[in-house]
C-alpha cells in the first residue's frame, strides 16, 4: 500500500460519519431555523398586542364556530345557520377543513391554540421563501434581506384565517415545479392530492393553478414541448383533484362568481387597488419595482415563465392588494437571483482582501447553513405550547377593534336579539353568542350578495331609506361605531334610547313601544330549532 495515496475509509467509518453529521445537524440550529424562531418573537412576542393582533379581525370567530359545528356532528354546512336575513339558504363553507382546524385548537387551547398556529404558519412561510431564494442560488445577504421585505410586506394578511395555509403552500408547491423544471422527478405528482387538500382549506388553490397554466405557457413559448405537455398533464391532474371536495364544480363557479362580483370589489378593501401609506405597502412598493426590473433580465435571457409569473401577479396585486402576498411570495425568488447575480459581477472586481470580497465570502459560508433543519423549531414551538409565560396570550379578541367590555357588561340586552351592527362586530357575536344568536350582515360577503350587502351598506351610512330598513328587520338593538352616519340618525330619532356609549361604541335599545314588531319577527324562527341548538352547544360564557 502507498502511504502517498490517499486510501478510503472503510464503509463502517463512512456510516458513522453520515450518522454523527445527522445528529449535529439535529442538534445545531441552522440559520433557516433561527429566521422561524426570529420571526415569531419579533412579530408576535415584541409589543403590547402581540398575539392580539391576529385577532383584528372577526371572520375567526365565525371559522372556529363553523369548525364546532362539524365537530359536533352536524355535517359540513351546506345551508346558512347564522343569518337572521337569509337563514336556511345556499351557503358555500368552503374553507371548513381549516375550520375544523380551528374549532380544535379552540377547544384543546383556547384562542392561544388558534393565534399560535396562526403564527408558526406565518414564520413558515418566510422560512420556505427563504429556502428556496437559498436553493435558487441566491447568496444568503440578498436572500434575507429580499425576505425581510416580502413578510413585511405581507404583514397586512397577517390574521388567524384559512388564507394563511396559501401563505405557505404557495411557495412550497412552486419550489416543488421549479425542483422538476430542473430535473423531472415522480414525486411532482404529489402536487395533485396536495391540491385536493387545499381546495378544502383554502381557495388560494387557484393562485398555483394559474402558476400552472402560466408554466404550460412559458414552456411552449420556449419551444420546449416536452415539459408544456408534462405540465398540461399535471394542470389537468390537479385541477381534477380540486373537484375533491364536498360542493364539486359547484364551488369552483361559486369561486369565480364571487371573485368578480363588482359590487364586492367596490364594497370590501381588500379587493380594491392598494394605498401606498403604510410601511407593509411601501415594503411591496419595493419588491414591485424590483421584480418589474427582474422581468426585463429574464426576458432577455428567454426564461418565459418565470417573467409570465411576475408580471401577471404584479398586475394582480395592482388590481386587488389582496393578491400582494402572492405576488412577493411568486416574485421574491427572483428578485434574490438577480441580486445576486449584480452583486457577483461587483464582488468579482474587487481584490481578494476587499471589503466586497469579504462580504461575499460571509454569504457564500452563511447559505450552507440555510441547507438543514434542525430540531430547535420544534422545541420552540413546545415551549410556547405547555409554557404559559412564553408569550401574551389571548383572553378574548382585542379591546382596540371591539367592543368587548360594553358588550360584557349589556349581555342581556344583546344575547339573542335582533341586532344591528357592523359586520367585524357581527363575526364577533356570532363567536361570543353561538348558537343563539343570529346577525343581519357578517364577514361573509360572498354569501349575502348585493342584495343585502348593499342594504348593509346604505343602512349604517344612512340612506334615505334606513328606518324602513329597520322597521323591516324587527331590531330591537343596535351596537354601532360612534363616526357612522347612522349613530347620529338614532340619536336623534324617538324610537331608539342609547343605553351605552364608552367613546367606541354606542349601545342604542329600541324604545317600549316599538318592541313588538321586533319579537314578532323574531318568533317567526321556529323555536325548536334554537332549542335544540342551545342543548348541542354549552353556554357561550363557559366556552371563551
Amino acid at each position: 500500500m502507498n502511504p502517498s495515496i490517499p486510501q478510503p475509509l472503510p464503509a463502517s467509518a463512512t456510516g458513522s460519519s453520515a450518522v454523527n453529521t445527522a445528529w449535529k445537524r439535529l442538534a445545531m440550529p441552522s440559520y433557516s431555523d433561527l429566521l422561524f424562531i426570529a420571526m415569531v418573537v419579533w412579530l408576535f412576542m415584541l409589543g403590547e398586542d402581540a398575539w392580539s393582533r391576529l385577532l383584528v379581525d372577526g371572520d375567526t370567530g365565525w371559522h372556529i364556530r363553523v369548525g364546532e359545528s362539524i365537530l359536533d356532528g352536524r355535517g359540513i354546512p351546506r345551508t346558512d345557520f347564522f343569518s337572521m336575513t337569509k337563514y336556511g339558504q345556499e351557503w358555500f363553507a368552503w374553507e371548513w377543513a381549516a375550520d375544523v382546524l380551528y374549532a380544535w385548537l379552540f377547544r384543546s387551547m383556547g384562542l392561544k391554540g388558534v393565534v399560535l398556529v396562526s403564527g408558526l404558519q406565518i414564520a413558515l412561510f418566510a422560512t420556505i421563501l427563504a429556502r428556496f431564494m437559498i436553493w435558487r442560488g441566491a447568496n444568503a445577504m440578498a436572500a434575507i434581506a429580499v425576505t425581510l421585505l416580502a413578510a413585511g410586506a405581507g404583514s397586512l394578511h397577517y390574521l388567524a384565517r384559512p388564507h394563511l395555509f396559501t401563505l405557505f403552500l404557495l411557495p412550497a408547491a412552486i419550489w416543488a415545479l421549479e425542483r422538476d423544471r430542473r430535473e423531472n422527478g415522480g414525486w411532482i405528482w404529489l402536487l395533485v392530492p396536495l391540491c385536493a387538500v387545499w381546495t378544502n382549506l383554502h381557495g388560494g388553490f387557484l393562485a398555483f393553478l394559474a402558476c400552472l397554466g402560466l408554466t404550460v405557457l412559458g414552456t411552449a413559448a420556449a419551444r420546449d414541448f416536452a415539459s408544456a405537455r408534462r405540465y398540461a398533464l399535471l394542470f389537468a391532474a390537479c385541477s381534477a383533484a380540486t373537484l375533491v371536495n364536498p360542493y364539486g364544480y359547484q364551488l369552483h363557479v361559486h369561486v369565480w362568481d364571487y371573485l368578480h362580483s363588482d359590487w364586492i370589489k367596490d364594497a370590501v378593501d381588500e379587493f380594491q387597488s392598494p394605498r401606498f401609506r403604510s410601511e407593509n405597502l411601501m415594503q411591496y412598493e419595493v419588491l414591485l419595482l424590483a421584480g418589474l426590473v427582474s422581468t426585463g433580465a429574464l426576458l432577455a435571457r428567454k426564461q418565459w415563465t418565470y417573467a409570465l409569473w411576475i408580471l401577471f401577479w404584479a398586475h394582480q396585486s395592482l388590481v386587488s392588494v389582496r393578491h400582494v402576498t402572492v405576488f412577493v411570495t411568486v416574485a421574491s425568488p427572483f428578485i434574490a437571483s438577480e441580486l445576486t447575480r449584480l452583486w457577483d459581477q461587483f464582488a468579482s472586481q474587487g481584490d481578494r482582501r476587499s471589503i466586497r470580497q469579504v462580504f461575499h465570502s460571509m454569504a457564500a459560508d452563511m447559505a450552507a447553513s440555510f441547507r438543514w433543519t434542525s430540531l430547535w423549531p420544534a422545541v420552540f414551538a413546545l415551549v410556547l405550547v405547555v409554557v404559559p409565560a412564553a408569550g401574551k396570550w389571548p383572553g378574548d379578541f382585542p379591546t382596540l377593534r371591539f367592543p368587548t367590555a360594553l358588550i360584557e357588561k349589556h349581555e342581556d340586552s344583546i344575547r339573542g336579539k335582533r341586532v344591528l351592527t357592523t359586520d367585524e362586530w357581527a363575526d364577533y357575536f356570532l363567536y361570543r353568542f353561538y348558537p343563539v344568536q343570529r346577525v343581519y350582515f357578517d364577514g361573509r360577503t360572498d354569501f349575502y350578495g348585493p342584495s343585502v350587502g348593499k342594504e348593509y351598506i346604505r343602512l349604517v351610512g344612512g340612506g334615505h331609506d334606513w328606518a324602513k330598513s329597520l322597521e323591516k328587520h324587527g331590531f330591537e338593538a343596535a351596537l354601532l361605531p360612534p363616526d357612522v352616519a347612522l349613530t347620529s340618525l338614532l340619536k336623534q330619532d324617538k324610537g331608539w334610547r342609547v343605553a351605552a356609549d364608552n367613546g367606541k361604541a354606542v349601545l342604542f335599545l329600541k324604545t317600549a313601544r316599538d318592541i313588538s314588531l321586533g319579537v314578532a319577527l323574531m318568533n317567526s324562527v321556529p323555536s325548536s330549532e334554537l332549542s335544540m341548538r342551545e342543548r348541542d352547544v354549552p353556554d357561550s360564557k363557559a366556552r371563551r
